[in-house]
């Protein structure tokens, strides 16, 4: 190669290596003045959580609204309880099954959390008239033992404020109030639980606490649901559209007292009555002195909805009920139903596809769903 060539060459090549050793030690330097500990400039110290957890896209959970009751709690203790908390929001009612199943878990949750800065909020949002009482609502948080704050949102405005459509559902909102877990219906615990945990990990280093969390979750058997039962069975002329389940030829007939008969042919998934009924919008309620109801379903657990003071006589294809398929609330082959709410009628340990028969002798027993597992 010639001098007046290679000279020139070799000059290029020299600056372009001084530009790469020169461009890599201030990114090297840059680096590290960035993890230099204990920085002196004006911006504010924030965590490794708030450093790399962005809130952009999460909705803030939205005001309780139209609370007409209060249980384990009062309005302005509430609101100051929410502040500065991890707050898990319990959408449910209490005679719903589903919810019910639920209730071990979040009340485990609660008496494992609530010192490390865990508020659990059951909203508790009726599908039948008589779940607006508030007595009613009090026997039941008694009954299942929840030491948590309960409101009555009785005209559905937080339920509305949620955008919500079922039971039971769960909100986990972290110490801004923002909404970082939602889950509908049963199941999830595990999931749930390491959300929790989470949550209150990044709250307390929001907050420079040193409160540990535990890592270990809640240990409860969960029910499983046959994949094989009958779907939820509706009394109330209200709840049955595009669900018609009645299989008694005189059908619904709103606010109107029907005598009903029973076919000889039955369906799997419908229900038969026999006796006069008041159709009524949310259940059917016994005029006449006496009355029957026929179900043919599959599943392994049955439980009724019901209001009124009565005795019903169970049977089981044709025979009284065997002590082996008692439900929980049975008793000498018969359940004495008093405060409104469920019941639980047979459980087996499979699923399994069987004709029950309900007899009452009590005029004014109400009925609104049976639900099966």
């Amino acid at each position: 190669m010639k001098s007046e060539i290679r000279t020139p060459l070799i000059l290029g090549l020299a600056i372009l290596a001084g530009v790469i050793i020169l461009s890599l030690s201030l990114s090297l330097l840059d680096s590290k003045s960035q993890q230099i500990p204990g920085n002196t400039s004006d911006e504010p110290k924030t965590s490794n959580y708030e450093q790399k957890i962005s809130k952009l896209g999460y909705k803030k959970a939205p005001d309780l609204v139209g609370i007409s009751g209060y249980i384990n709690t009062l309005p302005d203790e509430l609101q100051n309880k929410i502040h500065n908390h991890v707050v898990l929001y319990d959408i449910w009612t209490y005679s719903c099954i589903n919810c019910v199943r639920t209730l071990p878990f979040i009340t485990a949750w609660d008496e494992k959390y609530s010192d490390q800065g865990l508020l659990i909020i059951g909203i508790h949002t009726p599908e039948f008239e008589f779940e607006k009482d508030i007595e009613n609502v009090k026997l039941a948080v008694k009954k299942y033992g929840i030491h948590y704050p309960v409101v009555l949102d009785n005209d559905r405005k937080t339920w509305n404020a949620f955008e919500n459509n079922y039971w039971p559902r769960k909100y986990i909102a972290d110490q801004e109030g923002y909404i970082r877990y939602d889950h509908i219906g049963e199941g999830g615990y595990q999931e749930t639980e390491k959300i929790i945990q989470d949550l209150l990990k990044e709250r307390n280093e929001s907050l420079g606490l040193n409160a540990s969390s535990a890592k270990e979750f809640v240990k409860i058997d969960e029910f499983e649901s046959s994949w094989l039962r009958t779907p939820e069975l509706y009394f109330g002329y209200d709840f049955v559209s595009g669900r018609n389940q009645l299989g008694s030829p005189e059908g619904f007939k709103p606010n109107q007292d029907v005598t009903y008969s029973i076919p000889e042919s039955k369906q799997l998934h419908s229900f038969y009555l026999d006796g006069t009924w008041k159709n009524l919008s949310g259940s059917m309620k016994l005029v006449s002195d006496s009355g029957s109801i026929v179900v043919p379903y599959s599943g392994q657990e049955v439980n009724i909805v019901t209001s009124g003071d009565a005795v019903l006589k169970i049977r089981i294809d044709g025979k009284d009920i065997d002590p082996s398929k008692y439900g929980k609330d049975v008793d000498k082959g018969q359940i004495h139903v008093h405060e409104p709410g469920l019941y639980n009628i047979v459980k087996t340990n499979s699923s399994e596809n069987h004709t029950l028969e309900l007899f009452v002798e009590t005029p004014g027993f109400e009925i609104f769903t049976f639900t099966f597992g």
